[in-house]
């Protein structure tokens, strides 16, 4: 909690106003230039659990979720590919004061549900002080006429590029990274309120290096 500022009855938490309950938060214009090149950042991509406490600033969770699968051209499509171009898969950011799901079409956090949840975005001790997990959700409901074993293959591997998007902007940024398949993917399920029709993929842990 020492990354959160109690102030009348509000708390201040990384540039982010928030009351007793969460409100949708707007993120700021993600930074679309500059950056390591290709070349090095594919080089000094890796895998780590040790993360600082350290906050993510707003600009940098902006830029990351932008990065992850964020709309990149004006007829809509994303930054990471979608078989058919089914765009199901949603990503829930766990920060400390709550769960948000990102809203790429509005570039925003939308609000799911106050508290620290951050522990059960994983079954590994960093989780829970790691200063953002996401959470990979396919919506199968988007995936058409496709049969079940398609749906899994292919929402399967549009989180994967979903999730090496994330390890190339934190090798550009500086930021470590993990991806994580030991989850209680039923817990989840239940923490987030999802429907049938969804499907927990994979989770990722995101923060600055131990220090």
């Amino acid at each position: 909690m020492n990354a959160l500022l109690i102030f009348a009855g509000t708390a201040l938490f990384a540039g982010f106003l928030i009351a007793q309950d969460l409100q949708p938060q707007p993120l700021p214009k993600p930074m679309t230039e500059g950056g390591k090149p290709l070349m090095q950042c594919l080089k000094e991509r890796r895998t780590t659990r040790e993360f600082s406490a350290e906050v993510v600033k707003p600009q940098i969770l902006s830029n990351l979720l932008w990065a992850a699968c964020g709309i990149n051209r004006d007829d809509g499509h994303r930054t990471a590919p979608s078989a058919m171009n089914n765009q199901e898969t949603d990503i829930y950011v766990f920060l400390a004061e709550g769960i948000y799901r990102y809203d790429a079409q509005t570039h925003a956090l939308t609000p799911v549900q106050a508290g620290d949840c951050r522990a059960a975005a994983g079954r590994q001790e960093f989780v829970k002080d790691a200063p953002v997990n996401l959470v990979y959700v396919a919506d199968l409901s988007k995936m058409g006429d496709m049969s079940a074993s398609d749906k899994d293959l292919y929402s399967a591997a549009d989180v994967g590029f979903i999730a090496q998007n994330v390890y190339l902007y934190c090798a550009s940024e500086g930021l470590d990274c993990v991806v994580q398949g030991w989850i209680d993917r039923d817990q989840l399920a239940q923490t987030l309120k999802l429907t049938k029709n969804h499907k927990v993929i994979l989770a990722q842990t995101v923060g600055y290096p131990w220090k």
